[in-house]
């Protein structure tokens, strides 16, 4: 699978984006952030939402999915979200074989879709900026945060799920504080919306 740099087959006098890494852990307020940056007119690609349509159109990273983790990973042709996190969800190493089959092709579907964009800045939204070493890639990275606590209580509200799988998947993600050491932009989304939607602003006047 071939990756393309997104320098090439641009037009010389067509300014080329750039590249703002947005990322946050599970209940930061990430995605809300993403849709203020929209309502501001800025393009933001969701790398997580793609990936997940991306694992059901790419024949070749269907072929090497079905290789890595059993035809049980797709239901009549269908990618089987539960039976893969199952898999891949104590083991490591899986995960991160996993990580690398669908990182190129989300990859080269978001070097697409930044030469479509007709702005001065673009946002990437992953999950994974740091951990993938994603913000190498981008002239900025944005960092939504908040208390632990916060980050628990929403999420709960917001899935259903118990305290224990909400602290499972924290744990298994980077610490915040290790985040807040690599992020050249952060928001502490600990209070209100009108709050977080100030912040937002001021980041986006920042960078302007």
């Amino acid at each position: 699978m071939e990756i393309q740099d997104i320098n090439q087959n641009q037009e010389e006098d067509v300014p080329i984006p750039k590249i703002i890494g947005l990322t946050g852990g599970i209940g930061s307020g990430k995605t809300t952030v993403a849709k203020l940056l929209e309502e501001k007119g800025f393009p933001v690609y969701y790398s997580d939402d793609e990936a997940k349509n991306i694992v059901n159109k790419d024949r070749e990273l269907k072929d090497q999915i079905i290789k890595l983790l059993g035809n049980e990973s797709y239901i009549n042709d269908v990618y089987n979200r539960k039976y893969v996190a199952e898999k891949v969800f104590n083991d490591s190493g899986l995960l991160e074989q996993l990580n690398h089959l669908i990182h190129p092709a989300v990859r080269i579907d978001f070097e697409n879709w930044v030469k479509k964009q007709n702005s001065p800045f673009v946002f990437k939204e992953t999950a994974l900026l740091f951990e993938l070493q994603l913000h190498k890639d981008c002239y900025k990275s944005l960092l939504v945060t908040a208390d632990d606590n916060l980050r628990m209580k929403r999420t709960m509200d917001r899935d259903g799920k118990t305290y224990r799988e909400i602290e499972s998947i924290m744990q298994k993600q980077m610490p915040e504080k290790e985040k807040i050491k690599l992020a050249d932009y952060i928001i502490y989304n600990n209070s209100d919306f009108e709050s977080l939607r100030v912040a937002t602003d001021t980041v986006v006047s920042e960078l302007n």
